[in-house]
């Protein structure tokens, strides 16, 4: 069973990424965090939205027209 919410170091392990790289996209609201009393947790459906998000992007630009491709 996977757990509704993630530490932002988890959440990072997810999306193979770093977690100074998870705290930029938290800061930038590109994915969904909330408080826990004094902790930070990451809601795994922001995760989801977030791939999904990146994932359409990709699609709907050809390769050409993609600098970071």
């Amino acid at each position: 069973m996977h757990t509704l919410m993630l530490t932002p170091e988890e959440a990072a392990s997810e999306l193979r990424i770093g977690r100074s790289r998870m705290y930029e996209l938290l800061r930038r609201g590109e994915v969904i965090s909330v408080r826990v009393g004094g902790s930070r947790r990451v809601l795994r459906d922001s995760l989801k939205a977030y791939v999904d998000k990146l994932v359409a992007e990709q699609v709907s630009t050809p390769a050409g027209d993609n600098p970071a491709a």
